[in-house]
């Protein structure tokens, strides 16, 4: 796909990946339909995408956790335009690391609520649109953690894990038409992901990283450009990426000071 011109909506847009993926999408030329949250940080940076790029951007404060919210949402996406080319299914998180008999049952809802159902409701929002056109491609944002399962991880690699079966679903439902649809399931990548998990304590969040070199935003950024930009004829339906100190969950070599 050629990207100039086109339209990408992206949820969790405000910081990490999705930010960068905007603003990657952005100097393609690609205009953009931004989702998030946090409605003031999304217009800041419109504001700053307009005028870097001189592309269209549009921004709607959501909570993918709100069914009804989501769906007029794409009420409003079919009724004003533009139908998304691109739908990157990136708002997600993490909330804790304990045992499963030791869990906190809210922080297992809010994980399942925004990884898998917030996923499911965008998706069912937005892919119709782009099915009546026959035309363009699904990014799921999934996590190594949906191929492996670490101490600790339990909900949060369940949810990814779901991710990924999901994918597999939507490329089996989807094959009569011309969407694609990918994973990409990175291993350690440093944002704001440790400490959202952890609370905001940015100590123990910057010791997940202490002696590698992780992934950035950008990294993930590019290789959603790079599937998004394959050959339309092109699907690479699942695509796995580490920082070269990381080889799975666990094996991971860190540099002694």
């Amino acid at each position: 796909m050629v990207l100039k011109d086109k339209t990408a909506l992206i949820t969790g847009a405000t910081s990490g990946i999705g930010r960068a993926c905007a603003e990657t999408f952005a100097a393609r030329g690609c205009g953009l339909v931004l989702a998030a949250r946090r409605l003031g940080a999304l217009e800041d940076l419109a504001a700053d995408l307009r005028k870097a790029h001189g592309v269209p951007v549009s921004v709607h404060g959501l909570d993918v956790r709100d069914r009804e919210g989501v769906f007029a949402f794409g009420r409003e996406v079919a009724a004003r335009g533009p139908v998304p080319d691109v739908l990157i299914n990136n708002a997600g998180l993490a909330r804790g690391m304990s045992r499963i008999q030791e869990g906190d049952v809210d922080e297992w809802d809010e994980m399942i609520d925004t990884n898998v159902k917030g996923l499911l409701y965008v998706t069912r929002a937005i892919l119709p649109l782009m099915v009546d056109r026959n035309y363009g491609h699904v990014v799921n944002i999934g996590s190594w953690a949906g191929r492996m399962v670490y101490p600790m991880g339990n909900v949060y690699n369940g949810t990814k894990f779901a991710v990924e079966a999901l994918n597999q679903a939507m490329n089996l439902d989807l094959v009569d038409t011309g969407i694609r649809v990918t994973v990409i399931e990175p291993g350690m990548v440093r944002t704001n992901f440790s400490a959202v998990r952890f609370g905001g304590d940015e100590k123990r969040a910057d010791a997940v990283y202490q002696g590698l070199t992780p992934l950035s935003a950008q990294d993930i950024a590019d290789t959603v450009r790079f599937v998004v930009e394959a050959p339309d004829h092109v699907n690479i339906q699942s695509l796995t990426i580490m920082p070269t100190a990381q080889r799975n969950s666990y094996v991971v070599r860190r540099d002694k000071k």
